[in-house]
């Protein structure tokens, strides 16, 4: 029988031969920052960027495609895929917003106002004027009034406000954007405050925008009112139109676009 040392002695073990062999290259997603999502700029000392991090490319991208699905989101386009002009049902009282909103779909230039009683046609006039605007320039947003404000609630943190800034400015910013059923937000002062900030960031910028509403002007921001009724920018457009969801119903008649019940 050998001994233990006398067989260990017999056999060879390379040395370092595990840690001869180049390690594995990682696989990065993004080459540019490997993964870190954020970049240093190659700068000297002493420049005002040396040693600063700035977003990768990647990081602006997945930022552009996270803005773009959340104007998808908000404007929700495409549960109005029947508000077009082609759909739309001509009435008494709707021709000359009819031609004028047919007008601005081909060149969109200052501001709508589309107001009247419920379902004379204003939803259905901005939605298809929006349809068109889309086609040739994808920055466009539709909003209920109550639905934007709740959009900018559940990202608004005082001290966290990048996504809510970010959201707030693709909003503002927008080529065009039609904003509906004005009067009928929650009448925070918060509410108010964005709102008007909203309005009036795009009346100093003559961005082509339309609003919608069927409430009373002595019922709105007066600040508001006073943009909306501009006449150097702001086309005033009264539709004087029945409800078009009861129209032909013998229960009603129409009164300067207010429908009255009679009969009861």
């Amino acid at each position: 029988m050998k001994r233990i040392g006398d067989v260990l002695s017999t056999i060879s073990i390379p040395i370092g031969a595990a840690s001869d062999r180049p390690a594995a290259e990682p696989c990065y997603a993004c080459p540019v920052c490997k993964d870190a999502g954020w970049v240093r700029l190659d700068v000297p000392v002493g420049h005002p960027h040396f040693g600063r991090l700035w977003p990768c490319e990647c990081t602006l991208h997945r930022r552009e495609l996270r803005l773009e699905e959340d104007k998808r989101r908000i404007s929700n386009l495409d549960a109005f895929t029947h508000h077009t002009f082609d759909d739309f049902e001509p009435a008494a009282g709707t021709d000359a917003a009819f031609a004028l909103t047919t007008a601005y779909a081909r060149e969109p230039d200052g501001w709508l106002f589309l107001h009247g009683g419920c379902g004379a046609g204003k939803t259905h006039l901005a939605v298809a004027v929006a349809q068109e605007v889309q086609k040739s320039n994808g920055n466009v947003i539709f909003a209920v009034v109550p639905d934007l404000l709740d959009h900018l609630r559940a990202t608004f943190d005082p001290s966290h406000g990048v996504a809510y800034d970010e959201r707030f400015a693709m909003i503002r910013g927008a080529f065009l954007l039609v904003l509906d059923d004005l009067g009928t937000e929650n009448t925070t002062p918060w509410a108010r405050e964005k709102l008007y900030q909203l309005i009036n960031h795009r009346y100093n910028e003559r961005l082509p925008t339309i609003v919608t509403s069927n409430h009373d002007l002595r019922d709105l921001d007066e600040r508001i009112v006073s943009r909306l009724l501009d006449r150097g920018l702001t086309r005033d457009v009264l539709i004087d139109a029945e409800d078009y969801r009861r129209r032909g119903r013998p229960d009603y008649v129409h009164s300067r676009g207010r429908p009255n019940r009679r009969g009861r």
